[in-house]
Protein backbone atom coordinates (compact mmCIF):
# COMPACT_ATOMS: atom_id res chain seq x y z
CA UNK A 1 0.00 0.00 0.00
CA UNK A 2 0.80 3.45 -0.31
CA UNK A 3 2.70 5.42 2.38
CA UNK A 4 0.10 8.03 3.08
CA UNK A 5 0.28 11.97 2.76
CA UNK A 6 -0.02 14.04 5.27
CA UNK A 7 -0.77 18.01 5.25
CA UNK A 8 1.60 19.98 8.30
CA UNK A 9 1.25 23.15 9.70
CA UNK A 10 3.25 25.53 11.52
CA UNK A 11 1.10 27.81 14.03
CA UNK A 12 2.75 30.64 15.29
CA UNK A 13 1.61 31.43 18.56
CA UNK A 14 4.59 33.40 20.52
CA UNK A 15 7.20 35.52 19.76
CA UNK A 16 10.18 37.44 21.32
CA UNK A 17 13.04 39.80 20.59
CA UNK A 18 16.48 38.86 20.34
CA UNK A 19 20.38 39.47 19.23
CA UNK A 20 22.33 37.33 17.51
CA UNK A 21 25.03 36.85 20.24
CA UNK A 22 22.11 35.37 22.74
CA UNK A 23 22.08 32.21 20.07
CA UNK A 24 24.97 30.96 19.62
CA UNK A 25 27.73 28.95 21.86
CA UNK A 26 30.77 31.40 21.64
CA UNK A 27 28.53 34.13 21.09
CA UNK A 28 28.29 36.04 17.17
CA UNK A 29 30.51 39.03 16.20
CA UNK A 30 27.53 40.22 14.52
CA UNK A 31 25.57 42.77 16.53
CA UNK A 32 21.81 42.68 14.74
CA UNK A 33 18.40 41.21 15.84
CA UNK A 34 17.64 38.07 15.69
CA UNK A 35 14.02 37.56 16.71
CA UNK A 36 12.90 34.64 17.85
CA UNK A 37 9.42 32.47 16.71
CA UNK A 38 7.62 30.16 18.99
CA UNK A 39 5.70 27.35 16.89
CA UNK A 40 3.56 24.36 17.30
CA UNK A 41 2.56 21.60 14.78
CA UNK A 42 -0.44 20.18 13.01
CA UNK A 43 -0.16 17.31 11.41
CA UNK A 44 -3.14 16.13 9.58
CA UNK A 45 -5.21 13.62 7.29
CA UNK A 46 -8.78 13.19 6.13
CA UNK A 47 -8.63 10.07 9.30
CA UNK A 48 -6.80 12.23 11.78
CA UNK A 49 -4.72 15.54 13.77
CA UNK A 50 -1.81 15.11 15.28
CA UNK A 51 -0.25 17.78 17.52
CA UNK A 52 3.38 18.50 17.90
CA UNK A 53 4.32 20.06 20.73
CA UNK A 54 1.92 22.40 23.06
CA UNK A 55 3.64 25.77 23.81
CA UNK A 56 3.33 27.76 26.48
CA UNK A 57 0.28 29.31 29.00
CA UNK A 58 -0.36 33.47 28.88
CA UNK A 59 1.13 32.98 32.61
CA UNK A 60 3.86 31.77 31.71
CA UNK A 61 4.74 34.35 28.74
CA UNK A 62 4.11 36.92 31.41
CA UNK A 63 7.08 35.39 33.71
CA UNK A 64 9.57 34.94 31.09
CA UNK A 65 8.83 38.13 29.01
CA UNK A 66 7.40 36.51 25.60
CA UNK A 67 4.85 38.42 23.59
CA UNK A 68 2.29 36.19 23.30
CA UNK A 69 0.01 36.27 20.33
CA UNK A 70 -2.80 33.89 20.85
CA UNK A 71 -2.79 30.62 22.87
CA UNK A 72 -1.87 27.33 20.86
CA UNK A 73 -5.92 26.11 21.27
CA UNK A 74 -6.79 29.77 19.96
CA UNK A 75 -4.25 28.74 16.70
CA UNK A 76 -5.74 25.36 16.38
CA UNK A 77 -9.33 26.30 16.62
CA UNK A 78 -8.48 28.77 13.50
CA UNK A 79 -7.52 25.89 11.67
CA UNK A 80 -10.75 24.21 12.02
CA UNK A 81 -9.12 21.65 14.97
CA UNK A 82 -10.72 21.18 18.34
CA UNK A 83 -7.83 20.83 21.20
CA UNK A 84 -10.47 18.61 23.33
CA UNK A 85 -10.86 16.62 20.43
CA UNK A 86 -7.42 16.04 19.57
CA UNK A 87 -6.23 12.38 20.68
CA UNK A 88 -2.76 12.23 19.36
CA UNK A 89 0.35 14.72 20.50
CA UNK A 90 3.70 13.96 20.34
CA UNK A 91 6.10 16.60 22.78
CA UNK A 92 9.41 16.82 21.24
CA UNK A 93 10.86 17.70 24.53
CA UNK A 94 9.52 18.83 27.83
CA UNK A 95 11.42 22.46 27.53
CA UNK A 96 8.03 25.24 28.92
CA UNK A 97 7.59 25.93 25.36
CA UNK A 98 6.75 23.03 24.08
CA UNK A 99 4.77 21.07 26.79
CA UNK A 100 3.47 24.00 28.90
CA UNK A 101 -0.52 24.15 27.71
CA UNK A 102 -1.06 20.26 27.53
CA UNK A 103 -4.15 20.19 30.02
CA UNK A 104 -5.84 22.04 26.36
CA UNK A 105 -5.67 18.83 24.96
CA UNK A 106 -7.69 16.47 27.98
CA UNK A 107 -8.08 13.30 25.17
CA UNK A 108 -4.91 13.20 23.69
CA UNK A 109 -2.25 10.63 24.44
CA UNK A 110 0.98 12.71 24.90
CA UNK A 111 4.51 10.40 23.23
CA UNK A 112 8.30 10.75 24.65
CA UNK A 113 11.21 9.84 24.44
CA UNK A 114 12.33 7.74 27.82
CA UNK A 115 15.30 9.38 27.99
CA UNK A 116 13.18 13.27 28.48
CA UNK A 117 11.29 11.98 31.66
CA UNK A 118 14.65 10.66 32.99
CA UNK A 119 16.45 13.67 32.64
CA UNK A 120 13.69 16.04 33.98
CA UNK A 121 12.96 13.32 37.20
CA UNK A 122 17.22 12.85 37.80
CA UNK A 123 20.07 14.41 39.31
CA UNK A 124 20.25 17.48 36.83
CA UNK A 125 17.63 19.13 37.45
CA UNK A 126 19.39 19.64 40.61
CA UNK A 127 21.65 22.35 38.07
CA UNK A 128 20.03 25.39 37.90
CA UNK A 129 21.35 25.88 34.53
CA UNK A 130 19.52 23.15 33.48
CA UNK A 131 16.32 23.14 35.57
CA UNK A 132 15.40 26.61 34.15
CA UNK A 133 14.11 26.07 31.24
CA UNK A 134 11.83 23.99 32.64
CA UNK A 135 8.40 24.81 34.37
CA UNK A 136 7.72 22.42 37.51
CA UNK A 137 4.09 22.25 37.36
CA UNK A 138 4.76 21.24 33.52
CA UNK A 139 6.96 17.82 34.87
CA UNK A 140 4.37 17.48 37.45
CA UNK A 141 1.49 17.59 35.37
CA UNK A 142 2.92 15.31 32.65
CA UNK A 143 3.96 12.72 35.63
CA UNK A 144 -0.06 12.74 36.50
CA UNK A 145 -0.64 11.61 32.46
CA UNK A 146 1.76 9.05 33.16
CA UNK A 147 -0.69 7.78 36.19
CA UNK A 148 -3.03 8.12 34.05
CA UNK A 149 -2.47 5.92 31.21
CA UNK A 150 -2.05 8.66 29.18
CA UNK A 151 2.02 9.02 28.58
CA UNK A 152 3.37 6.67 26.05
CA UNK A 153 7.19 6.12 25.62
CA UNK A 154 9.66 5.83 23.06
CA UNK A 155 12.82 4.17 22.93
CA UNK A 156 14.55 5.59 20.11
CA UNK A 157 13.23 5.32 16.82
CA UNK A 158 9.38 4.90 16.32
CA UNK A 159 6.44 4.47 14.01
CA UNK A 160 3.14 6.56 15.03
CA UNK A 161 1.45 6.21 12.46
CA UNK A 162 2.14 4.83 8.25
CA UNK A 163 3.81 8.22 7.44
CA UNK A 164 5.07 9.74 10.72
CA UNK A 165 7.66 8.72 12.93
CA UNK A 166 9.36 9.78 15.63
CA UNK A 167 13.44 9.94 15.58
CA UNK A 168 15.62 10.03 18.92
CA UNK A 169 18.10 12.96 18.30
CA UNK A 170 18.92 14.32 21.51
CA UNK A 171 21.63 17.55 22.06
CA UNK A 172 19.46 19.99 23.56
CA UNK A 173 17.95 17.41 25.59
CA UNK A 174 18.56 14.19 26.29
CA UNK A 175 15.71 13.69 24.98
CA UNK A 176 14.73 15.87 22.38
CA UNK A 177 12.64 13.95 19.58
CA UNK A 178 12.03 14.94 15.60
CA UNK A 179 8.95 14.27 13.70
CA UNK A 180 9.52 12.59 9.91
CA UNK A 181 6.16 13.15 8.15
CA UNK A 182 5.16 12.17 4.60
CA UNK A 183 3.63 14.63 2.46
CA UNK A 184 3.10 15.72 -0.87
CA UNK A 185 6.04 16.88 -1.44
CA UNK A 186 8.14 14.17 0.20
CA UNK A 187 9.77 13.24 3.09
CA UNK A 188 9.69 16.21 5.68
CA UNK A 189 11.62 16.42 8.87
CA UNK A 190 9.70 18.83 11.89
CA UNK A 191 13.48 19.68 13.70
CA UNK A 192 11.75 21.37 16.92
CA UNK A 193 14.62 22.64 18.82
CA UNK A 194 17.17 19.82 17.22
CA UNK A 195 18.15 23.53 15.25
CA UNK A 196 16.35 26.09 16.65
CA UNK A 197 17.32 28.42 13.28
CA UNK A 198 18.20 27.71 9.47
CA UNK A 199 21.58 28.50 10.50
CA UNK A 200 22.32 26.32 13.48
CA UNK A 201 22.04 23.44 10.92
CA UNK A 202 23.31 24.54 8.01
CA UNK A 203 26.89 26.08 9.52
CA UNK A 204 26.89 23.62 12.60
CA UNK A 205 26.76 25.35 15.41
CA UNK A 206 25.16 25.33 18.31
CA UNK A 207 21.95 27.09 20.47
CA UNK A 208 23.28 27.91 23.82
CA UNK A 209 20.71 26.24 25.81
CA UNK A 210 22.94 23.10 25.70
CA UNK A 211 22.81 19.35 27.14
CA UNK A 212 25.14 17.83 24.62
CA UNK A 213 26.74 19.66 21.93
CA UNK A 214 28.43 16.68 20.38
CA UNK A 215 24.81 14.79 20.17
CA UNK A 216 23.63 18.28 18.36
CA UNK A 217 26.02 18.37 16.05
CA UNK A 218 26.00 15.05 15.19
CA UNK A 219 21.96 15.34 14.97
CA UNK A 220 22.23 17.24 12.02
CA UNK A 221 23.45 14.73 9.87
CA UNK A 222 20.76 12.78 11.25
CA UNK A 223 17.94 15.67 10.00
CA UNK A 224 19.08 15.83 6.59
CA UNK A 225 19.07 12.03 6.38
CA UNK A 226 15.73 11.42 7.01
CA UNK A 227 14.50 14.75 5.09
CA UNK A 228 14.05 14.16 1.18
CA UNK A 229 16.22 17.31 1.12
CA UNK A 230 18.00 19.62 3.26
CA UNK A 231 14.74 22.20 1.87
CA UNK A 232 12.90 19.20 3.95
CA UNK A 233 14.18 20.08 7.33
CA UNK A 234 12.28 22.93 9.64
CA UNK A 235 13.61 24.13 12.17
CA UNK A 236 11.90 24.88 15.63
CA UNK A 237 12.11 28.77 16.15
CA UNK A 238 12.98 30.74 13.14
CA UNK A 239 11.30 33.57 11.94
CA UNK A 240 12.01 32.66 8.01
CA UNK A 241 9.53 29.43 8.09
CA UNK A 242 6.89 32.24 8.39
CA UNK A 243 8.36 34.35 5.62
CA UNK A 244 9.66 30.82 3.46
CA UNK A 245 6.34 29.20 3.33
CA UNK A 246 2.80 30.23 1.82
CA UNK A 247 -0.14 31.48 4.52
CA UNK A 248 -2.70 28.61 4.99
CA UNK A 249 -5.06 31.28 3.90
CA UNK A 250 -5.05 35.23 3.74
CA UNK A 251 -6.75 35.15 6.65
CA UNK A 252 -4.17 33.45 8.54
CA UNK A 253 -1.17 35.39 6.70
CA UNK A 254 1.76 35.03 9.69
CA UNK A 255 -0.36 33.01 12.08
CA UNK A 256 -0.29 29.45 10.01
CA UNK A 257 1.88 27.84 6.95
CA UNK A 258 1.58 25.22 5.48
CA UNK A 259 5.22 23.24 5.05
CA UNK A 260 3.58 20.46 2.66
CA UNK A 261 4.71 22.61 -0.44
CA UNK A 262 7.82 23.54 -1.15
CA UNK A 263 9.25 27.07 -0.03
CA UNK A 264 9.58 30.40 -2.02
CA UNK A 265 13.39 30.79 -2.95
Amino acid sequence: MATPEYEVTAIRYARRDGRRAEHFIGGDPHDAPMPMDYFVWLIRSAERSIVVDTGFTAEVAAKRKREYLRSPKAGLALLGVSAAAVREVVITHMHYDHVGTFRDFPQATFNLQDAEMRFVTGRHMRHARFARSFELEDVVGMLRMLYKDRLRFHQGTAELEPGISLHHIGGHTPGLQAVRVHTRRGWVVLASDASHYYEHMDEGRGFPTMFNLGDALEGYDRLRGLASSPKHVIPGHDPLVMARYPAVSTELEGIAVRLDVMPRE
